[in-house]
């Protein structure tokens, strides 16, 4: 009984500072894409543009797959709930960059003009709403948006069921834990 009381507060004291971690690179994630020169992406080097899109995309699914997998096959070194949700934001935020840079392209995106218009957007597709004030109008823009919506389905959500059922695994073994005599 007094070990399981000596590791509780061990155990509050890394979740706190996961959490801590996790705000921190979100911090850091989001001030870089308001921060970082991107004007240079877009229209003017649309090779490079779109090259950086898909591997950036790719390699972020190939990752949040292997997050996938560890929850599933319960491997014991998995951090999820850290990696998960950075991987989510930073899809989140690769998506915005693009949608910044299509705008920069007349027609394209109308109603776009700053790097939060493009993170609202993103948002406003994410989460299915489509208010109506940021519209694709063009054909590249179109194509992008419906990019983000299969993305969405296929990886993000799979990713936070990964983490939901995380999650719920680690609740279920701490209350069997504390029912033990």
């Amino acid at each position: 009984m007094e070990s399981s009381r000596n590791r509780e507060p061990a155990s509050a004291r890394s979740t706190l500072w996961r959490w801590l971690a996790q705000a921190a690179a979100a911090a850091v994630l989001v001030t870089a894409y308001f921060l970082l020169p991107l004007d240079g992406l877009g229209p003017r080097r649309p090779t490079l543009s779109w090259t950086l899109f898909g591997l950036a995309l790719a390699l972020i699914a190939a990752l949040l797959l292997q997050q996938i997998s560890h929850v599933l096959l319960d491997h014991p070194h998995a951090r999820p709930g850290l990696v998960i949700p950075l991987l989510m934001s930073l899809s989140i935020l690769i998506f915005a960059t693009t949608y910044q840079a299509l705008a920069q392209r007349p027609g394209e995106l109308i109603g776009l003009d700053t790097r939060l218009d493009a993170l609202y957007f993103t948002m406003v597709t994410l989460a299915t709403v489509g208010y109506g004030d940021i519209t694709p109008h063009g054909q590249t823009a179109r194509l992008v948006t419906m990019l983000q919506i299969l993305y969405t389905f296929i990886f993000l959500t799979a990713a936070a069921t990964a983490l939901s059922h995380q999650v719920r695994t680690v609740l279920l073994r701490r209350g069997t834990n504390h029912h033990e005599p």
